[in-house]
Order: C-alpha cells, then structure tokens, then sequence
C-alpha cells in the first residue's frame, strides 16, 4: 500500500510544476478550511492564547492565512520528492552566510537551532547547496518504515544526513572529526515536563527541550539562530544570527532561551508561518521542577 500510494499519487504530484500544484493548494485549503475542520480546535485555541489582546476578527484572518500557508506547504513538501538542483536553487535563497564561511576556515562545526516557520523541510534539502559544513539534521522517523526510507532519500538528495533523534550522541561521535553543522527543531513539546526549560514563550508557560544546548556546551560549539523569510509564494530566503560562540560560559537554560526568543518575535511579526496545528503545549509546567 506505501509503495502504492507514492507511485500513484504522491511522485507523479511531485512532477507537476509549482503553479499546478498551487492549483490543488488552493482548492485543498477550500475543503480543509471551509468543509471540514482538521485541527481548526487546535489552530484557534493556540492562537487565541498566544495573542489575547487580538481581537476574534484578528484571530480568524490569522488562522486563514496560516490555512493557506499551511495547504502550500504540504503540496511543496510533496514536490521535494522530484524536485532538481537548479529548481530548489531558484527557490531557497541563501542570504549573509559570511559567518558560516568564516566558522569553516577556522575549523568549526556549528550547531544550528530553528522552528517550524515557513517551509523548514524546502530549506533541510536545500541546505547542503548553501552552506560549507557537512549538514546534519536530526528528525523522528515516520512509523512507516517504507515512507521514512523515501523521506529521507529526498530530503537528503542534495547532501544532507538525517538521523534519527535517539541517535543523536551516536550522530556527533560519528561525525565530529568533520566539520560539521547539526541542525535542532528547538519548538517541538519536550519528551519530559520536568527536565526542560521553563520559560514564557507566546504569553504561555512553555518547556524547551535543552538538546540544541547540551549538544553545543557538550562539544563547544557555537550557535546559530536560522531564521526562513517567505519571499512569496514558493520561494523562500535564509538569515542567520550568531547567538554565541562560547556557549560554555552561557548559564543552563540561557541558550535555548535566546533561542526561542529570536523565534517568537519572528511568529509575532507575521504569526501566520508558524505551525500552529501542532499541539505545541502539551505539556504543562509541574510545580515541583527536578532537573
């Protein structure tokens, strides 16, 4: 049945050309938003408590736009699957990258955090053409073992190495004789409410895995903030921050902090780029902490 599914109906989508598939999109984002509700509980719970001073006419426009958003990004991660070198070229555009050049003369892997804002997976294939270091990413494999194979093959066609994230002490003893840059999702919900970083982030109480952290002071390496600005439709842009290059003087949970901070002003300039129908706030701070 994946193998089905895929060559009948996800590859040959991925041959279309973006406006075709921008075509579905838009008739997609008709049934999802207007005929049936997928997550829209999910979607204006979230925004309603990220942004409480907006009014419910400010909250619906969001979630409107963030539905549209969302239906293109699904029909661009489709196209991944075929996509070439040139076409990605022409649509993930690297900015400023002097200080990953300058980091790579000086021998330095990076560790490089990020959010789901915008389309993070165009950027994950698109990211090895971009940058000098041997691009790492850590990612939850797909429980279907066939669909996670030919993810993994298309997101990383043009050089970057997926591993899984059970595997990430694995990933850095394997690789740190190269010159690395290992890429974190820091806004996923953590895997424990009390072994996290409590912070507010979006007006709520909200824990930070402290990975992209323990890695960087683990192995002094210095961090990265990446941040994916939509140019229009389909085509996106890279800039990038250095949020420090001695993180093992940053006291716990500072990194990961400035971090999260760098992307929620990015969510509050235009909110609706983010993933709002992930169940970001699971979790709920316990009132007794143990780390």
């Amino acid at each position: 049945m994946s193998a089905f599914l895929y060559y009948i109906i996800i590859y040959p989508l991925s041959r279309l050309s973006f406006s075709a598939l921008y075509r579905i999109s838009d008739f997609i984002f008709w049934v999802m938003y207007y005929l049936t509700p997928y997550r829209k509980k999910v979607v204006f719970e979230n925004l309603t408590r990220s942004f409480p001073n907006k009014s419910s006419d400010e909250i619906k426009s969001i979630a409107k736009k963030f539905y549209q958003h969302f239906c293109d990004l699904t029909l661009e991660s489709i196209k991944m699957f075929s996509i070439s070198k040139d076409e990605i070229s022409q649509h993930v555009i690297f900015n400023d990258m002097t200080v990953f050049h300058k980091l790579y003369a000086e021998g330095k892997s990076v560790v490089f955090g990020g959010g789901h804002y915008n389309n993070w997976e165009m950027f994950g294939v698109a990211v090895q053409l971009g940058i000098p270091h041997k691009c790492l990413a850590l990612y939850h494999p797909l429980s279907n073992k066939w669909f996670d194979k030919k993810m993994k093959e298309s997101r990383g066609q043009f050089g970057l190495n997926m591993w899984s994230t059970k595997l990430s002490k694995e990933m850095f003893e394997t690789e740190k004789g190269n010159i690395t840059l290992s890429v974190f999702g820091m806004d996923q919900s953590p895997s424990s409410a009390n072994r996290c970083h409590w912070m507010t982030f979006l007006n709520q109480d909200t824990g930070v895995s402290y990975g992209v952290e323990k890695f960087a002071k683990d192995y002094n390496l210095p961090v990265i903030y990446g941040r994916i600005n939509k140019i229009k439709r389909g085509y996106y842009s890279l800039d990038v921050e250095l949020v420090t290059g001695e993180p093992t003087t940053w006291p716990k949970g500072a990194i990961v902090e400035k971090l999260t901070q760098l992307l929620e002003t990015d969510i509050n300039n235009i909110p609706e780029y983010w993933l709002w129908t992930h169940r970001r706030w699971k979790k709920k701070k316990p009132e007794i902490i143990t780390q």
